[in-house]
């Protein structure tokens, strides 16, 4: 709005008899506030950002070509997937159909295919398989209407009908805590699902798919397992009846196999030639119904059709709530893997054609599309990367790509169910398993894994042999605990070493790793890659014996056993004490050479308050037999740059190892260090009037610039200046001085050593 614009507006708003001020004030409030509305509607509502800008000239040929083809995708592999979840095929139509509807106003990505996918299929199936065995259903007489793998007479209308009640409380369940997920906003769960363990959890699945639908190509009756080696008993029992095959089956399921794998190898390497793939698993459901229908190979061959799809809607049903105690595990580990192999995939897609999706507004459409979809007896919706893959490549721009194929899907369930009801099972399992050669590709991925990083390449592994012995939730769930202890293992380990000075520069590098670097004199450099906490601070002492070559520790006891030896022997007369050492007596046997077979406890370890003070190298030979380690070096840095953070242990320990250090005369700092780790040591009352600001420096070349002037200044001072005590050079007893207490930790003994050694 303009100046006179405003002004006009105030001018009739005063004329109206109402504050001016207040009145705009009230108008502009309005019109944010109605903005804001429209935001937050938005975010709930992504329809409302997309469908406005929507080119309809441009997109809606593309989007309707893509639907058509991409329904009829959909409704193949909806029958197919019912076979998976052990349902009636017809069902796998109504979970193609619902979850496209809610998804279309609530969904972010613009390219997805929503509906079943064979992993979670088989995830819900296996839930089904437990909850609703053949056994419960086990009938005598004539009211049979099917038999088990035993040859027992089972209720197969009871046991579809339990069996599709299950699947559509999960899937209920399924939405209700995706949706719980989306609003408490928690979507980067998902990120705890690396690549590698997807990678393995899927081409386990893959592997338990294809021994699922192994005995339905084959026409083999065998029990149901499920649990841990399932997968293995369903094998051994499958071998053991294969005499039984039917062979219509086995044959229209092989070449169902070899068509579809040729055909979507010929559009995988001539897509850009080709505008449109080839909708082989179509053409071949066509064909082999016709085949079937005109063969009647049912009768002739007793060969396993379809036999029944409703035509039509069943009526909505609440759901089974006494059931959800039973598949709350289950139904947590469903919905998180429905949700990251639906986010995987749109990400791939939104990256590619520049847009955003929203990972927690994801788990709130998914989570509705399956509450929608579970009252209308469907299982569980995530999205196909087949499926997606046809929408997106035959042209798709958005989703009402996916309105239309549902579209399609309908037409099928209102008018074309009975036309497929001559289908042949194996058919159907056929196009499962043309499939899964995607998810079993990534087996190649393993090698290149273990060259690039040995971990991930285990946890692909851990995880792929887990799914498959242990069944797919428990696979998951030890495979992701696999992959945290990996992590923690990492973090407790970390890497670490020793770093020199690059000559002529102030870089520092490994000395492990480059030749040309040099150590500063007296000087060692340790690097900890790492957090520091409770769990790796003894991998910082370790790594620091390592880095210096001895234990500070055992250093300064070693000195005081030593300190007490030399006291006696000075008392005996047995060692002469001057201001520039200790001698032997001439002539006299020196009894301070005796073995060093006491204790190395600091308790034995007892210094009078009353002390000589002498100046003793230790780098020096002593006139006592104690081993000493040499000291080599008057500093330590440690080069905390990968530290992130430090636990109150960590704070503690660090302090204790400065004092460590400094009472053997060798100076600690810090350097490279980031902001947050000293409110973090401030908070943990780390800095006292022994422990400064002073020592922390910006870089490691600056805290090796100041040591260097810290020695010049050292060595320029006159020695006259040093404090030495005059020593009695007869027998008489000496007078000892008395020890000052410090304030802080250090005891008596720690400030004996600091007066003793120079």
């Amino acid at each position: 709005m303009c100046i006179t614009q405003l002004s006009v507006t105030l001018g009739l708003l005063g004329r109206s008899g109402c504050s001016s001020v207040g009145c705009v004030h009230h108008l502009f409030s309005r019109r944010c506030s109605r903005k804001r509305a429209f935001q937050i509607a938005k975010s709930f509502l992504p329809i409302l950002e997309w469908l406005p800008n929507y080119r309809v000239k441009e997109w809606l040929i593309s989007d309707i070509i893509s639907g058509l083809s991409t329904g009829l995708v959909a409704t193949l592999q909806g029958l197919a997937y019912a076979l998976l979840v052990a349902v009636p095929v017809g069902f796998g139509l109504y979970s193609a159909f619902f979850p496209i509807l809610t998804y279309f106003f609530l969904g972010t990505s613009r390219h997805i295919s929503v509906g079943p996918f064979p992993v979670v299929s088989l995830m819900v199936g296996s839930v089904v398989l437990s909850m609703a065995p053949d056994e419960h259903f086990l009938i005598e007489g004539s009211n049979a209407t099917g038999t088990n793998g035993t040859g027992a007479l089972i209720d197969t209308e009871s046991r579809d009908a339990q069996r599709v009640l299950i699947a559509s409380t999960l899937t209920f369940l399924v939405g209700i805590l995706q949706v719980i997920f989306g609003v408490l906003q928690i979507g980067f769960i998902v990120r705890y699902l690396a690549d590698p363990l997807v990678g393995g959890f899927t081409t386990a699945a893959a592997f338990q798919v294809l021994v699922s639908q192994l005995k339905i190509v084959l026409n083999v009756s065998t029990k149901n397992y499920n649990g841990v080696l399932s997968i293995i008993y369903t094998l051994v029992e499958t071998f053991e009846k294969i005499g039984t095959t039917n062979i219509a089956d086995l044959i229209a399921g092989l070449l169902t196999i070899f068509v579809c794998m040729v055909v979507k190898e010929i559009n995988d390497r001539f897509k850009h030639k080709i505008p449109i793939p080839i909708p082989i698993e179509v053409i071949v459901t066509i064909v082999a119904t016709g085949i079937s229908y005109a063969a009647d190979l049912e009768k002739k061959y007793n060969a396993g059709i379809v036999k029944s799809i409703p035509r039509g809607f069943l009526p909505p049903e609440p759901p089974n709530v006494s059931l959800f105690s039973q598949m709350i595990a289950a139904s947590f580990s469903i919905a998180i893997v429905a949700y990251a192999i639906a986010v995987s995939v749109g990400k791939v897609y939104a990256t590619k054609y520049d847009y955003a999706i929203d990972g927690n507004q994801e788990f709130i459409a998914f989570g509705f599309s399956n509450i929608f979809s579970g009252a209308f007896s469907c299982f569980v919706a995530t999205t196909a990367l087949s499926r997606t893959a046809v929408q997106e490549s035959t042209g798709g721009k958005t989703q009402v790509a996916g309105i239309i194929s549902a579209g399609i899907v309908l037409i099928s369930i209102v008018a074309l169910g009975k036309l497929l009801e001559p289908l042949q099972k194996s058919v159907l399992a056929a196009v499962v398993i043309a499939n899964l050669k995607g998810m079993f590709m990534q087996v190649f991925d393993v090698p290149r894994l273990w060259r690039q990083n040995k971990v991930d390449a285990m946890i692909w592994v851990f995880t792929c042999i887990a799914s498959i012995i242990l069944g797919l939730d428990l696979g998951l769930l030890a495979g992701l605990l696999f992959g945290l202890l990996t992590v923690v293992l990492r973090v407790q380990f970390p890497s670490w070493g020793g770093f020199g000075n690059i000559p002529g520069t102030d870089i520092y590098k490994k000395v492990k790793d480059y030749k040309n670097v040099i150590e500063p004199e007296g000087v060692k450099i340790l690097k900890f890659s790492s957090p520091i906490f409770y769990a790796n601070i003894d991998g910082l002492k370790s790594s620091l014996k390592s880095t210096v070559g001895f234990d500070a520790v055992k250093v300064y006891n070693k000195r005081l056993k030593a300190l007490r030896k030399i006291q006696k022997l000075i008392k005996k007369g047995k060692l002469k004490a001057t201001k520039n050492g200790i001698i032997s007596e001439p002539g006299i046997n020196n009894e301070a050479f005796e073995t060093d077979e006491e204790p190395e406890d600091n308790q034995d370890l007892q210094v009078p308050t009353k002390e000589v003070e002498i100046q003793v190298d230790w780098n020096s030979e002593l006139p006592v037999k104690v081993n000493i380690p040499k000291v080599p070096i008057h500093s330590l840095i440690l080069d905390f740059g990968a530290v992130t953070f430090l636990d109150i242990v960590a704070v503690r320990s660090i302090k204790t190892i400065i004092k460590e250090f400094e009472r053997i005369d060798v100076r600690v700092y810090f350097a490279s260090y980031q902001d947050n780790l000293i409110s973090q040591l401030e908070r943990g009352a780390f800095f006292d009037d022994t422990v400064r600001k002073d020592i922390f420096f910006l870089t490691v070349h600056d805290a090796v610039l100041y040591i260097r002037n810290q020695m010049t200044y050292s060595d320029n001072q006159d020695p006259i200046f040093e404090k030495i005590s005059l020593m009695q050079e007869s027998k008489e007893p000496i007078e000892f001085s008395e020890a000052s207490q410090p304030d802080d930790e250090l005891d008596v003994q720690e400030e004996a050593m600091r007066r003793l050694a120079s």
